[in-house]
């Protein structure tokens, strides 16, 4: 099998990313949500800004941990191919 293309890379990091965040949020809930993905050279970047109620969850927590997760979503795809 062959690696991911650096555009797989991104997409299954963002939609991670994505994923965790609606997990613990209400779409309509979330008042601002930027998922910044990169992939150059083997090197992954995430950045996580959320802006969403502190009511139930910390929102730099719940970014901090969509970060993680984009991560983890990369790390899943090189080790299928």
């Amino acid at each position: 099998m062959s690696e991911p293309t650096d555009e797989e890379v991104v997409q299954a990091a963002a939609e991670a990313a994505e994923g965790l965040v609606f997990s613990r949020y209400k779409q309509s809930a979330v008042t601002d949500l930027d998922v910044t993905v990169s992939f150059e050279d083997g090197v992954l970047e995430v950045d996580v800004y959320l802006n969403a109620p502190d009511d139930r969850h910390d929102p730099e927590q719940v970014a901090d941990d969509a970060a993680l997760a984009a991560r983890a979503a990369v790390d899943d795809l090189f080790a299928d191919s």
